[in-house]
């Protein structure tokens, strides 16, 4: 069978655009097996899964679980739980850290303050500085994921395995391995374990890496795709210097989005909205489709 990441990496299709949309991230710590519906398929209670993601769903935000690198036991009952929650909106991000002795603490979370930007977190979870790093190995979701995912954390350094973990469905299966860098929220596909190293380095920095990108999960699609245009323009970014201040519809499936640096410079990008051809599958085993890839135009300085 051909994996649809290898179809999907010989049709050349656009990265940009292609991230899922949250503006902040929960994400538990969850060893043992996960199922294709992880939140509610895993050794997590399912009621709780439920709710979380509801929450999530509600508030703009989005649930992932995680696991360590390489080996993971099959508990049941870990003695505590690693948890984190990132905010990802351009000059206010944050990540909160820390453990808990049962997630169903969580359900206490102020999830409509943290849809409105603030780091409401609990006393447990304390402000941390080193950039976590997420990749999709959910092979129940995805063959692609559990091949090309788990290849990527096991060949890393080990002195970034501590800010390195497995995690669950992180969509676009197709662009496998994928991963998500909080508190930032910058999403990236077709990584290698250098591409992934090198992108933990330079966020320590806060620098932004273009190779991969995907998108920033804090802003909609057409704006991903126009602010990934921009930083292709400008070259060497930092990871907070652009946010989309509007995103304007001009006509069916296109968009005017405003890109703006923090220096006060500002883009106005024609973003619009193209099927793919060939039609191909977005996940191993399922039908062909025809997706959709944003095009961003940025005018260039006269």
């Amino acid at each position: 069978m051909t994996l649809c990441s290898d179809l999907g990496r010989e049709l050349a299709e656009p990265l940009a655009g292609t991230a899922p949309v949250a503006a902040w991230w929960l994400v538990v710590e969850q060893p043992g097996p996960w199922g294709a519906k992880a939140l509610t398929q895993s050794h997590l209670d399912p009621s709780l899964g439920r709710d979380l993601d509801a929450a999530a769903a509600e508030h703009g935000g989005r649930v992932a679980l995680v696991r360590r690198p390489r080996r993971h036991p099959d508990t049941h009952h870990p003695a505590a739980h690693r948890v984190w929650l990132a905010g990802t909106t351009p000059g206010a991000t944050f990540l909160l850290g820390g453990w808990l002795p049962s997630p169903d603490a969580l359900r206490s979370l102020d999830f409509a303050a943290l849809g409105a930007g603030s780091p409401a977190g609990l006393p447990e979870l304390r402000p941390e500085t080193e950039p976590l790093l997420l990749v999709c190995t959910n092979g129940r979701r995805d063959l692609c994921c559990a091949v090309k995912g788990r290849a990527l954390v096991a060949g890393l350094r080990d002195d970034v395995l501590g800010r390195v973990w497995e995690t669950t469905h992180l969509g676009g299966h197709r662009f496998a391995p994928t991963a998500v860098l909080l508190p930032h929220g910058v999403m990236y596909g077709r990584m290698d374990d250098k591409l992934a190293l090198l992108l933990v380095e330079e966020a320590r920095a806060g620098r932004f890496l273009d190779d991969g990108y995907r998108g920033r999960s804090t802003f909609e699609r057409p704006g991903q795709s126009a602010e990934a245009a921009v930083r292709r323009l400008l070259g060497h970014t930092g990871l907070d210097d652009l946010t989309v201040s509007s995103l304007v519809p001009v006509a069916d499936r296109a968009w005017d989005a405003v890109v703006e640096h923090r220096d006060g410079r500002s883009w106005t990008v024609a973003v619009r909205a193209e099927e793919q051809q060939p039609p191909r599958p977005e996940s191993c085993g399922k039908s062909p489709v025809t997706p959709i890839a944003y095009r961003a135009d940025v005018p260039v300085p006269q």
